[in-house]
């Protein structure tokens, strides 16, 4: 499987280089005696070579007066052939001196096959192929292969276009490294992942019975007995390790594929990983990651369902080797090792969950993070479990939570995972508030946070049962961004301020007034709570009686008191928790929705009153007309 469904391919070089002559020549086989400047598009059809992928051939012209046509081109070619005249050295100095750089600065990232043409033409007195293209390639790694063929002699005519067509469908860069000789990190991990799929029994190698299932699944031929001892004596005549008493080992299954690209047979090992799911990224098709399709309203969230959860309680006790109860960095680099890379590298990502003292991630916030994970891109989540070897239907590892109008509606929330976003202005203590909540001690050193930062950890409520939290910190002037996305994503607002600066509080105040207002223009009011932080400070006698009337004029809770510094935070998570889960009270009103809120209760009013005179009028009228009839009947 190859993933294009067509190869373009486009021939440019100096002029009298043989650029149509060479198009024409793999086209009909016969040289031309004369052809046009340039060649109409040129079609080979999808049996001409072996991956049965049509070929689709475009000529360009080397005129100054064409040069935004040939660039157009190049911009959307799969690969690029790159003639020069072997009788004419000049034209191959204009390789190097001039088409490899315009390429580059046209930004054109496709394989391109170095083509010299007319070989029959060649002084053997010349450099050879080797001599003049080592150097080349070395400067310009992006030129796949060099090659000299004849159109009149049809020397190696048919391979030019060969070659650009196995560089687009199988090419070396995602495998190879050409300086250091070595799989790339990417391919090396999905082969690793492949080796571990193979090995049914687990026992570290490659016995000839999988060594045959293998062969069969990705090349529909099952091996001899013969070839499997022919294998393994190649491998362990040049790694030892590569061969133990149980079979073929990860070493000399990489081995082998290294082996395979040195000797020009990429398509194997690219035959090899889709035929285990990857595209030419090495990374998971996307079509393989579609179930489940994780479509939902923007108010609903995706979290792991408790099969998920114990397959990644498993995972957690099979690599944590030395029996700590946490993942040091190595055992968590192990852990991903067969996945691209590891998934938490990026920013949103980094110092959200608690650790040990050595800075191991413990199995709480080993879990946490993958529950932030599936919260923010469940896709990546479904991704990573497919690669550390989640068995069974991924979809059975993931829910699709109610939506949160429903949960307001039936005053009660059904999800596991809960999102708190966290507001206040610059140096009221929000970060401290994310600290607290993974178990860190106060930082007295205030660093301001650049764009959004999430702390996620379990929260045990009343009863035993534990939630967890997912805070989000946005910086102050990230608040009107945010907003632009909505609120649909928030279960619980919280408004952290110093309750020591009565400037901080009307901050917070007027946040509050923002978020409640944007929630009732939008529907998705959220219960918000207000944290009075640096508790251990003189508290501002302002801040004290403003907060007092604002929480009465909108409905919401006192402030709830904490300092950071003495480490009293009190209940503050658990109340977080708790708002969170009962989502229609705590929601703020604003002057203007409580009048919004009143016009829709006048209206809603006249509509009833309306409707039961209308009934009256109905029904007095039932009742004459039946007090006519039977009048009239007895009558």
């Amino acid at each position: 499987m190859s993933f294009k469904e067509v190869v373009r391919v486009v021939v440019v070089g100096e002029p009298g280089t043989g650029k149509s002559s060479l198009i024409t020549a793999v086209a009909t086989e016969n040289f031309p005696d004369r052809t046009p400047p340039v060649l109409p598009l040129t079609k080979l059809p999808p049996d001409f070579y072996p991956d049965r992928v049509p070929l689709h051939i475009v000529d360009t012209s080397s005129r100054p007066e064409d040069k935004g046509r040939l660039e157009a081109e190049c911009k959307k070619a799969d690969a690029i052939v790159l003639t020069y005249a072997c009788d004419r050295p000049h034209t191959l100095d204009q390789i190097s001196s001039y088409w490899l750089p315009e390429l580059r600065q046209l930004e054109v990232k496709v394989p391109i096959i170095v083509v010299g043409c007319k070989l029959d033409l060649r002084d053997e007195r010349q450099p050879s192929l080797e001599q003049v293209m080592a150097p080349l390639m070395h400067e310009f790694r992006e030129v796949e292969t060099c090659i000299e063929c004849s159109a009149l002699k049809q020397i190696q005519v048919a391979e030019v276009f060969y070659y650009a067509q196995k560089a687009v469908l199988h090419p070396t860069a995602p495998l190879f490294d050409q300086e250091t000789q070595n799989l790339k990190p990417r391919c090396f991990r999905a082969l690793k992942r492949i080796f571990i799929l193979c090995d049914h029994d687990r026992d570290g190698a490659l016995n000839d019975a999988e060594l045959n299932d293998f062969q069969v699944k990705c090349f529909n031929a099952p091996l001899q007995p013969s070839e499997v001892a022919g294998v393994k004596k190649v491998v362990s005549e040049k790694i030892a390790e590569g061969v133990s008493e149980n079979g073929l080992t990860l070493t000399g299954f990489l081995f082998l594929h290294a082996l395979f690209i040195e000797r020009g047979r990429l398509e194997t090992t690219w035959t090899v990983l889709r035929k285990f799911g990857y595209d030419n990224d090495i990374k998971l098709r996307e079509d393989l990651l579609q179930n489940p399709s994780f479509k939902r309203a923007s108010d609903q969230s995706v979290e792991l369902t408790e099969k998920g959860e114990d397959f990644l309680k498993g995972i957690f006790s099979a690599f944590d080797v030395d029996g700590d109860g946490a993942l040091r960095p190595q055992e968590l680099e192990e852990l991903f090792s067969t996945a691209p890379s590891s998934p938490w590298e990026e920013p949103e990502y980094k110092d959200t969950v608690e650790t040990n003292a050595a800075g191991g991630m413990t199995l709480n916030g080993f879990l946490s993070q993958w529950a932030l994970m599936t919260l923010l891109d469940p896709v990546k989540s479904l991704a990573h479990l497919i690669y550390i070897g989640y068995p069974g239907d991924p979809a059975s590892a993931f829910r699709i939570t109610r939506r949160r109008r429903q949960d307001r509606k039936r005053q009660r929330l059904q999800r596991s995972v809960l999102q708190c976003y966290v507001f206040g202005p610059t140096n009221a203590g929000k970060s401290s508030v994310l600290n607290a909540l993974l178990g860190r001690p106060y930082n007295e050193i205030h660093a301001h946070t650049e764009g959004y930062r999430y702390a996620v950890n379990s929260v045990e409520q009343l009863g035993g049962s534990k939630k967890i939290l997912v805070m989000k910190e946005i910086p102050e002037e990230s608040v009107r961004d945010l907003l632009q996305d909505g609120l649909a994503a928030c279960d619980v607002a919280a408004f952290v301020y110093d309750s020591s600066d009565e400037a901080s509080w009307k901050r917070a105040a007027e946040l509050l007034v923002e978020i409640a207002t944007h929630g009732e223009s939008s529907g998705f009011e959220v219960p918000c709570l207000l944290v009075a932080a640096k508790d251990d400070m003189e508290p501002d006698s302002n801040a004290i009686q403003n907060s007092a009337r604002v929480c009465t004029d909108m409905g919401v809770e006192a402030p709830i008191s904490v300092s950071m510094k003495l480490g009293d935070i009190g209940n503050l998570f658990r109340r977080i928790v708790d708002a969170a889960q009962r989502p229609h009270l705590s929601i703020p009103e604003t002057e203007a929705g409580r009048s919004h809120k009143h016009y829709r209760q006048m209206v809603n009013r006249s509509v009833t009153l309306v409707a039961v005179s209308a009934a009256v009028v109905v029904a007095g009228v039932a009742i004459y007309r039946a007090y006519s009839l039977r009048k009239n009947s007895s009558s």
